[in-house]
């Protein structure tokens, strides 16, 4: 088992975490919390947690490709990732699988190179082709069951900054990440 800030987590997963350079990420219930808030007018609304924006930024400073893969449409998203720096940026996307695979084609990069984290069922089928299938604490069931690792923060409050962290101790710059968040 290794220590991480979060707790422990074991060899295997630490050791397939250092293989990695792409990180996929889902949006809604990963970044937020899954709740979408709707005004009178139809303005649509998403939280986003700061910590999650500077572990995004941390990975990409290592070499570590970062892409958002979702079933919505959002210029939320849109501005929110593109501000991040994030150049994968796929939304609208009910086959998530075929983006994927797209993806690793354009980057030429194989599975077992690739983390994906998740929070539904519609997230399986790209967790269970990744080399580092991740679901948020607070995950459907079935993806915590279908998981490598699950993380020990929900979805929204810093899961992915979490991920983020995990990748930086593999290649031990985990206290580089010190500073302001975005």
């Amino acid at each position: 088992m290794i220590d991480t800030p979060y707790g422990k987590i074991s060899t295997e997963v630490f050791q397939q975490a250092k293989k990695i350079k792409l990180f996929v990420c889902d949006v809604d219930g990963v970044f937020s919390d899954g709740r979408i808030y709707l005004g009178n007018d139809g303005e649509e609304l998403k939280a986003f947690h700061t910590k999650d924006g500077f572990g995004l930024k941390a990975i990409m400073q290592q070499g570590i490709k970062v892409a958002i893969i979702t079933g919505r449409q959002s210029n939320i998203v849109e501005n929110r990732m593109s501000a991040l720096g994030i150049k994968h940026i796929y939304q609208g996307k009910d086959d998530k699988l075929s983006v994927y695979q797209s993806l690793l084609e354009k980057l030429n990069l194989t599975p077992e190179q690739t983390a994906y984290i998740g929070d539904d069922v519609v997230d399986l089928p790209v967790m269970e082709q990744s080399g580092l299938g991740i679901a948020v604490n607070d995950a459907h069931p079935l993806v915590l069951q279908k998981a490598d690792l699950v993380t020990t923060v929900k979805g929204g409050f810093g899961a992915v900054r979490e991920i983020c962290d995990l990748f930086l101790q593999c290649h031990g710059q985990l206290s580089m990440t010190q500073g302001k968040s975005e």
